[in-house]
């Protein structure tokens, strides 16, 4: 497989993330981790404090919880949502697994309800791309939705970033204290 450079991944406008991040409600996190010195585990409790819901997915934990969630071991073992769909599978996965973890979303999309293919920093698959693009996903890829959810919400200097910006102006996205804020 050809190396894949910075210049020729996909670049997505913010509006495009943005929207993605004020429409998803509930995230399945493939590759939740329940060590919480991971990365995935940072991440899921984030979202879960900004008002997501997350369903995590790891074979090696089903049955047991993440922060208070019970986690599938597949998307297929998730049930069907009652009240709200499955709006993004987010992949915490090395990127060669990412083609059959798309393969799977695409399977369980309509009975979920998945809109959202979301890739990880560091995973990126064409592959899993094309397969989530082909199946009328949006998919997003190498990118985070904690660090786009701070990004955008101002938190990001927060949490250890200096983004070399002087600014009082209230975010457009996200509201006082950086909870979600629908426009």
């Amino acid at each position: 497989m050809a190396e894949v450079t910075d210049a020729a991944l996909p670049q997505y406008p913010d509006h495009q993330i943005k929207q993605i991040l004020r429409n998803v409600k509930t995230i399945a996190m493939v590759g939740a981790s329940g060590n919480e010195i991971r990365p995935s585990y940072f991440a899921m409790m984030y979202l879960l404090n900004k008002g997501y819901k997350i369903i995590p997915v790891n074979p090696g934990m089903a049955g047991k919880e993440i922060l208070g969630q019970t986690v599938y071991a597949s998307l297929k073992d998730i049930p069907a949502p009652v009240d709200m769909p499955v709006d993004m599978v987010d992949i915490f996965r090395e990127a060669k697994y990412a083609p059959d973890i798309a393969r799977e979303t695409v399977a369980e999309k309509d009975r979920l309800g998945v809109t959202v293919l979301w890739m990880q920093l560091g995973v990126i698959s064409p592959e899993a791309e094309r397969i989530g693009q082909e199946a009328g996903l949006t998919v997003i890829m190498n990118r985070c939705p904690k660090i786009e959810h701070g990004r955008f919400s101002g938190e990001l200097g927060w949490m250890g970033v200096n983004r070399k910006v002087i600014d009082n102006r209230k975010p457009l996205l996200f509201g006082k204290g950086g909870s979600l804020k629908r426009l």
